[in-house]
């Protein structure tokens, strides 16, 4: 087999009163079997992609489920012919997934689980609402047919968007069934309990998400139109997890289409669509030269590491951390399938 690192995507909400504490034991441990990536330790539970050796990061899962409150967790696997992280991190947060609103309990509070060869049922029934609760760019290159697009650019702008539609005249309003579906269910997990505690009461997410519906509803019956936007170097994906036609660009890590690419404003590497005219010269330039450099190590058949090196300074500086750049610089690459 060519590809040699394993790629292990894991969440689960679960109480996790001593998650400080769990810190630097499970830093260490990752470390000594050289499994890198990022993992996010919160009260609320655990979430992150971990990368190694096969070996590792069977031990490192093991290790996990010894704790009786993470005996039940799921992962989701893929396969990676170069190590996608540069070393591992354990991080202490207020969420694993950012809300911004306070005793929000997923592990309790979350909506009924709707599995993807149930989905269509549901979805296509008129009286259900179907929100996408992702946000805007992730949308815009593909979501289920008849979903509502809260059009956000941070999940901590979801709340106040199901309080404005759920007045008189919006999308919720008056509504009795409510379903909901992410890339992967940590974030439909905590939107649909946080419906619950604004008094809905028949909330369901898709189980698996979107992606685990791809790769179990047969195309020809699917309701999904277009890719999934996933947070790794495939951009996106389709129908059987198929890497998509999408690239990032490697300016302000939107997503680009062919037509983008096929655009005036598009320079590799420099500058796109959506962000021609927003950089300054000083900027443009050591993207220059940034992909001359990645054009050189292309070339030599090696990796650029201050292509990352010089994102992540920039998306410190200016990504929240729901935007394409900022997701990535808070939890790398996410070079597994996202949740």
């Amino acid at each position: 087999m060519s590809d040699q690192y394993l790629v292990a995507a894991l969440y689960k909400f679960v109480h996790l009163s001593d998650f400080a504490d769990l810190r630097a034991p499970l830093l260490a441990f990752c470390e000594a079997r050289d499994v890198r990536g990022t993992l996010l330790l919160a009260e609320e539970g655990i979430n992150g992609t971990i990368a190694g050796p096969e070996q590792g990061i069977r031990a490192v899962l093991a290790h996990l489920r010894q704790d009786p409150r993470l005996a039940s967790l799921e992962h989701k696997e893929s396969w990676a012919d170069s190590q996608p992280f540069y070393r591992m991190k354990v991080k202490l947060k207020r969420e694993i997934v950012t809300m911004g609103v306070p005793n929000i309990h997923a592990a309790t509070m979350a909506g009924q689980y709707v599995k993807p060869e149930d989905w269509n049922a549901l979805i296509d029934d008129p009286d259900v609402v179907v929100v996408d609760t992702r946000n805007d760019y992730e949308v815009s290159i593909g979501t289920f047919a008849g979903a509502v697009n809260p059009q956000t650019t941070s999940f901590t702008e979801f709340p106040d968007w199901v309080k404005e539609q759920s007045r008189e005249g919006g999308v919720l309003h008056g509504k009795a069934r409510i379903a909901m579906f992410c890339t992967g269910g940590i974030r439909c997990e905590k939107s649909t309990a946080y419906l619950r505690t604004q008094g809905f009461d028949n909330v369901y997410h898709l189980e698996g998400g979107i992606l685990k519906y791809l790769e179990t509803v047969p195309e020809e019956n699917s309701r999904w139109n277009g890719q999934c936007f996933v947070f790794d170097e495939r951009v996106s994906v389709g129908h059987g997890l198929r890497q998509g036609e999408y690239t990032f660009c490697r300016a302000c890590r939107m997503p680009l289409s062919l037509a983008d690419r096929e655009s005036p404003m598009y320079e590799e590497g420099v500058s796109c669509p959506s962000c021609h005219g927003k950089h300054t010269e000083e900027q443009l330039q050591r993207f220059r030269e940034r992909q001359k450099q990645v054009l050189l190590a292309r070339a030599r058949r090696q990796r650029h590491i201050g292509v990352r090196a010089q994102q992540k300074a920039q998306k410190k500086a200016q990504a929240g951390p729901d935007t394409p750049a900022g997701a990535e610089a808070a939890v790398e690459s996410r070079a597994a399938a996202r949740h």
